[in-house]
């Protein structure tokens, strides 16, 4: 298990296509996502939830967001399908962070999406440090009220992304980071 900052300092994603079996076991998964919901949360609001993907239901997902595809854009190319219809068969575990929006809380919605997205960087942190990969993904399917409905989504509720985790199948260099002396400044009255 890597340090606290070691962990943050090597943390990089893992190309969807680049992971394969076994994702984590069930005791694992169960740390892990535990784990990622340990976030930031003003109001206690618990303004997020998890969705599992994983065997042929994920495969049946990924179908099924290809005939919705095909149902809005009649002429949408084979391509553009196929990149659909093979975005869920890589990773053997996907889950779907959805962001459950109190909208009556004084707690403003941003900060109930943050939180949402603080569990998803959570998964990404943890599988790193038990050494297996992930990525975040969205898409148009995170954005589209049908794939929503298909999820069960409520009215109040988005996906904040498609976590795929499983086992690197290759050594994924790590990209180019930027410079913090091009990001960081100081304010001064």
């Amino acid at each position: 298990m890597l340090s606290g900052l070691t962990l943050l300092q090597q943390r990089h994603s893992v190309p969807a296509p680049q992971l394969g079996a076994p994702a984590p076991d069930e005791a694992t998964l169960r740390t892990l996502l535990e784990a990622a919901v340990r976030v930031p949360d003003h109001g206690k609001l618990v303004p997020f939830r998890l969705i599992r993907l994983q065997g042929e239901a994920k495969l049946q997902f990924g179908e099924k967001l290809v005939a919705l595809s095909l149902a809005k854009h009649p002429d949408i190319s084979d391509a553009k399908l196929d990149k659909d219809r093979r975005r869920y068969i890589f990773a053997p575990l996907v889950i779907v962070v959805v962001a459950s929006i109190d909208t009556h809380a004084k707690v403003p919605v941003i900060e109930q999406q943050l939180s949402a997205g603080c569990v998803a960087h959570n998964l990404l942190l943890g599988t790193h440090a038990l050494g297996f990969g992930a990525q975040w993904l969205t898409g148009w399917a995170a954005y589209d009220r049908d794939a929503a409905a298909i999820l069960g989504l409520a009215d109040n509720e988005q996906v904040i992304g498609f976590v795929h985790i499983g086992t690197p199948q290759a050594d994924i260099a790590d990209r180019d980071r930027p410079a913090l002396d091009d990001l960081l400044s100081t304010w001064t009255a």
